[in-house]
């Protein structure tokens, strides 16, 4: 049996894979923008659309999965399949699809996992490491102190955002309002639970990874091409993520993904993702984002070699 491994991971707005040997070398990242996380707010259900989506795409996962002889993995749910009265009926068929253990993560083990992933390669730093993760449906942030990681997950996420309450257009001082509200009220709610979050402000270094991130670190590169030397842990202030939050909200979707950078599938949803990481930068008091490219494949794939 081969000892390459495979982590799928079906998020709220992607179905992403990474295929790596047993020395952790990636051999395969592929993602596919699926949304499987569409209509699931406002009806509880993961629709037929979406769901045939992500069984499309992870057939053909399968197939790159046998390409490379894995021989065991795991494909991990998060946000949208936690969220829906049929995530049982979606992981049951999914793990039918890629022959592979089908699972949903809990809100503390996707934290813990994102974090291991995105600071196994980073530089020692005196401060103590956040992570965030902004998902479709969920925000994830998460950070280790005196050995252990502690995580929390919010409900917010550029999906969820976009069709509770800021739309996918140009945005309009209403929907900006009502945004900030929602945001802000998770975030209060954040610092409620995790009294530990008050004692870091102003003192983390603040590591963003996932689609917004990765995203808004192709646009700040003008990269028409994906480069990953060029994105992974690019430095972000949070004047560049103001920056691009006001210039994408005065676009429409079409006009958005003309821009270098912009990754199709992500047009109508990044603002929103935009304003979870300018509030989260503000609350914590980071004037500055790193990039990184590794996220929770890398954890979970950790955790299987």
């Amino acid at each position: 049996m081969s000892s390459n491994v495979a982590v799928l991971d079906c998020g709220s707005n992607s179905t992403r894979l990474l295929i790596a040997s047993s020395e952790g070398a990636t051999l395969a990242r592929e993602m596919r923008i699926t949304r499987l996380s569409q209509g699931v707010d406002a009806t509880g259900h993961l629709t037929p659309e979406a769901l045939e989506r992500s069984y499309v795409v992870l057939a053909l996962y399968r197939q790159l999965m046998d390409v490379h002889h894995v021989g065991h993995g795991l494909l991990v749910a998060t946000s949208a399949v936690r969220d829906a009265a049929n995530g049982d009926e979606f992981l049951a068929r999914a793990a039918q699809i890629t022959r592979v253990e089908a699972r949903v993560l809990s809100g503390d083990e996707e934290a813990a996992f994102s974090y291991a992933g995105a600071t196994r390669r980073l530089a020692p730093d005196v401060r103590p490491t956040l992570i965030i993760d902004i998902g479709g449906g969920s925000t994830e942030l998460a950070v280790r102190v005196d050995g252990v990681v502690r995580g929390y997950s919010m409900q917010l996420g550029c999906v969820r955002i976009t069709e509770r309450a800021l739309g996918s257009g140009v945005v309009t001082a209403a929907a900006e309002a009502a945004t900030r509200e929602m945001i802000a009220a998770e975030l209060d709610r954040a610092f409620e639970t995790m009294p530990l979050f008050s004692t870091l402000v102003g003192a983390v270094r603040l590591v963003g990874l996932a689609g917004t991130v990765a995203t808004l670190a192709q646009l700040d590169a003008g990269l028409r091409v994906y480069d990953r030397d060029a994105v992974h842990h690019r430095r972000l202030s949070l004047g560049d993520v103001v920056a691009w939050r006001t210039r994408l909200g005065a676009l429409q979707p079409a006009q958005r993904l003309e821009l270098a950078g912009m990754v199709p599938g992500r047009e109508d949803v990044l603002v929103a993702g935009l304003y979870v990481l300018e509030a989260v930068m503000e609350r914590f008091g980071a004037d500055e984002l790193l990039s990184s490219e590794d996220d929770i494949l890398d954890g979970v794939a950790a955790s299987l070699l």
